[in-house]
């Protein structure tokens, strides 16, 4: 079977973690670029990669990849790309792009131009002059990156952070993917004890949970090309018994979030619901300041308010002092903190033991990691 060219897509600053997870799930030709992993994998890969990738935005196919300055080179280099091999002859297709640093700078302009080499190479396969576009959807994208062009087409649909389970969010949500992140680059495991104490709608310790119990993160949801016939259905349905059979719901994390806002609380526990596991968190109404770190060698992990988009600068500063005592109640817990404030440690009362940027949306923020002892080992039996 010939290898495809995939490509994961993900916020700047989360590429290691979705290069370890692609290394992890077994695919092959791993290469890591700002925002990108690239990988080779099969049909059967596609389905398994928008399943299980718990960090990526999106899966993409790379057609292909050509330099471009004029509109001539965009139309022939595009043209000259195996399109039949997956749009259909009755597929409904569009395109979408993005242009930085680069001599065609009009996107809608390359997006035309990309339509109609399409249009014309689909001609050639398929001895018609006219498509209905009545078929599976297929979204094309040319993102142009210093005169590069790269030709995609989207296999996901709806970016992978939309896992299902978050129909209600509050002010300023955090981004599934970016949470799970969080969880990952932190020391936290399914053994340890974890708090957000600003858990809004929940996603932390939802994601966290999900991560404990093996839970695929695309379980819940459908994707782009789910309808299109190159992927057999049979393969679909394979891969999510398989997802099915993997969850371990055996295990019963200590994963704790709080909240000020009783209405954030409420829709915490509904997301954890419809996640499945509301039966491995416990949620309740409570201000940071007065939060309780239950157990030993926990980990706070959270995403506060930063002053800029949501709350007032000086209780925001407040409670990023709040959390620091809440720290010192127990020396045996870590924190892991995103924002975007840069004097944060200043506030916190510590320097952090590592720090990351990372982007939050459109926003440049810093994980900030402040590690804790590591918990005795366990005797050998």
């Amino acid at each position: 079977m010939e290898k495809i060219n995939l490509i994961a897509t993900t916020a700047f600053g989360l590429e290691a973690c979705v290069k370890r997870e692609v290394i992890r799930l077994g695919f092959e030709n791993v290469k890591t670029y700002d925002g990108r992993v690239e990988f080779t994998g099969t049909e059967a890969d596609i389905v398994k990669a928008n399943l299980w990738l718990r960090f990526a935005s999106k899966v993409l196919i790379k057609m292909g990849e050509f330099r471009a300055t004029t509109f001539d080179d965009l139309f022939e280099g595009t043209k000259a790309l195996p399109w039949g091999n997956w749009i259909t002859e009755d597929g409904k297709f569009t395109v979408t792009g993005k242009s930085v640093k680069s001599t065609l700078f009009s996107v809608s302009d390359c997006q035309a131009i990309v339509k109609k080499a399409v249009v014309e190479k689909l001609k050639q396969k398929y001895h018609v002059s006219w498509f209905d576009e009545t078929g599976p959807e297929y979204t094309i994208q040319v993102a142009l990156l210093n005169d590069i062009a790269t030709l995609t087409i989207d296999t996901s649909g709806g970016s992978l952070h939309k896992r299902g389970y978050r129909e209600t969010a509050m002010v300023a949500p955090l981004k599934e993917t970016l949470a799970a992140a969080m969880v990952d680059l932190s020391y936290w495991n399914k053994s340890r004890p974890l708090l957000d104490p600003l858990c809004g709608s929940g996603t932390i310790p939802i994601e966290a949970a999900l991560i404990a119990r093996n839970v695929a993160p695309g379980i819940h949801r459908r994707f782009a090309s789910e309808e299109w016939p190159q992927i057999a259905p049979q393969i679909w349905k394979q891969a999510r018994v398989a997802a099915y059979q993997a969850i371990d719901y055996d295990v019963m994390p200590q994963i704790y979030g709080s909240d000020i806002d009783p209405e954030a609380i409420a829709v915490a526990k509904e997301n954890a619901e419809k996640a499945g596991v509301d039966d491995c968190i416990t949620f309740e109404v409570r201000p940071a300041q007065e939060a309780k770190l239950i157990g030993d060698y926990g980990c706070i992990i959270t995403n506060p308010p930063y002053g800029e988009r949501i709350g007032e600068l000086k209780e925001v500063e407040e409670l990023y002092r709040s959390l620091g005592k809440l720290l010192k109640q127990n020396e045996t817990w870590g924190a892991y903190v995103i924002t975007s404030m840069e004097y944060f440690e200043s506030l916190f009362g510590r320097k952090a033991d590592a720090k990351r940027k990372i982007f939050n949306g459109r926003i440049k923020t810093d994980y900030y990691q402040f590690f804790g002892p590591k918990p005795p080992k366990m005797p050998r039996k």
